[in-house]
């Protein structure tokens, strides 16, 4: 069983920037592919982006060249920084963990003027 906790979300003007932070326990987060996703009010549940163990990278359509997932093995840890946000990226950000399934309880995002 893996724990998910994300942290990070909050009220952004349009244009700005935040950094989502997910940290997870238990699990084998090293060999683990883990994902961002987001889940606008109305609205199915979207893949953001995906890194793999090795680093490799893919990116929604919608967020390519405003995101960029990371992450720290060391910690456990994986980020989402987005810049450019707009008020289409109102959603709730979820972590995700490719190996389990597991998921966390989700950030708030509010982009808004």
């Amino acid at each position: 069983q893996v724990q998910l906790v994300e942290s990070g979300g909050g009220l952004v003007q349009p244009g700005g920037s935040l950094r989502l932070s997910c940290a997870a326990s238990g699990g084998m987060f090293k060999i683990t592919t883990m994902g961002w996703y987001r889940q606008a009010p109305g609205k199915q549940r979207e893949l953001v982006a995906r890194i793999t163990n090795g680093g490799t990278t893919n990116y929604a359509d919608s967020v390519k060249g405003r995101a960029t997932i990371s992450r720290d093995n060391a910690k456990n840890t994986v980020f989402l920084q987005m810049s450019s946000l707009k008020p289409e990226d109102t959603a709730v950000y979820y972590c995700n963990d490719g190996l389990f399934g597991s998921w966390g309880q989700g950030t708030q995002v509010t982009v808004s003027s």
